[in-house]
């Protein structure tokens, strides 16, 4: 395979805005086809991405010139779609979150694993280069032992007529910002975290609107988030420890060009470095290359499984 040929299943603003441009920045990458409801919307794309229009996803799939889909879509059509897509024979890398729920985030790799094809959740922020300077940071001491991860990802209103307010589709705040601070505590707290207390709150809206979780893991070590539509901004995660702070300012949203500032804060001292401004979305997009060719899937499985696990527990807890 000299190329990973790739079609585009939806015609999302990510998809236009961050991830086609990454993609055909990308030599080993082809992209082939993008796919919409109607023609119209997928001639738009096309015209702007130099590829070829189709209207309805299942002609997309139908493809044989097609190794991998990368899917746009809203949480509440991804089931339906993946396993198609599976059936297809198409490797997947999906927005986030992948499912509604931890039975359907299952079903999907539990296909996936017996096709022996790659599902990966586009949580582009974890191939950020910052995260690597702040892993360096723990380990040379200068915080001493962690005590606390504490992390904020929310933003104002959105437009009424945004998919995120709307249920079916897979709506509210604990699928989309939340996924963001609950991903990144395992990113310093490992994966055998637990969800011990929650709460999720709508403000008589269909879809929980922010809210708020503990994580706890066998180590004593824990976790501390909050997310929300309704909020001020917010993108952010400090770690505290016995003899100082970090501080990633701008954990998650990164532009291509925005240089990030990591604070480390020790008693009496406080530091401010700059890390090397990068594109996350290129950097995932070479991640999944190579565990496509190197057939290196299942540690994706089960970063996707306890990701949905944590999320179905948070849902559950908030209403215990």
């Amino acid at each position: 395979m000299n190329k990973l040929k790739i079609g585009v299943l939806g015609c999302a603003n990510i998809a236009k805005r961050s991830v086609i441009p990454a993609i055909k920045s990308i030599a080993e990458y082809d992209l082939v086809a993008i796919a919409s409801r109607t023609q119209e919307k997928a001639t738009s794309f096309a015209l702007e991405f130099d590829c070829e229009a189709i209207e309805g996803y299942q002609n997309l799939l139908d493809r044989n010139d097609i190794d991998v889909i990368y899917m746009p879509l809203p949480t509440g059509l991804h089931e339906e779609w993946v396993m198609k897509a599976l059936d297809a024979g198409k490797h997947i890398l999906i927005e986030k979150s992948l499912a509604m729920n931890y039975d359907s985030a299952k079903r999907m790799v539990d296909l996936a694993r017996q096709k022996g094809l790659l599902i990966m959740e586009n949580f582009m922020f974890l191939y950020h280069g910052q995260h690597n300077f702040v892993k360096d940071l723990i380990a040379k001491g200068e915080i001493g032992e962690l005590r606390c991860f504490r992390s904020s990802f929310g933003f104002p209103p959105l437009n009424k007529d945004n998919f995120r307010y709307n249920a079916a589709a897979g709506g509210g705040a604990l699928l989309d910002a939340a996924a963001y601070t609950v991903r990144a505590s395992q990113l310093f707290l490992g994966s055998d975290v637990w969800i011990e207390g929650a709460t999720l709150n709508n403000l008589d809206a269909e879809v929980d609107l922010f809210g708020g979780a503990y994580l706890k893991s066998e180590s004593g070590m824990f976790a501390e988030v909050a997310f929300g539509f309704d909020n001020f901004y917010q993108c952010n995660y400090e770690i505290w420890g016995s003899k100082g702070k970090i501080i990633a300012q701008r954990a998650f949203t990164p532009g291509e060009n925005f240089t990030p500032t990591i604070t480390l804060e020790k008693q009496g001292e406080i530091f401010d470095y700059k890390v090397d401004a990068e594109n996350h979305f290129i950097n995932i997009l070479n991640e999944f290359k190579r565990c496509v060719l190197q057939k290196e899937v299942e540690a994706k499985y089960e970063e996707i499984l306890n990701q949905s696990r944590l999320l179905q527990e948070l849902r559950d807890k908030s209403k215990a």
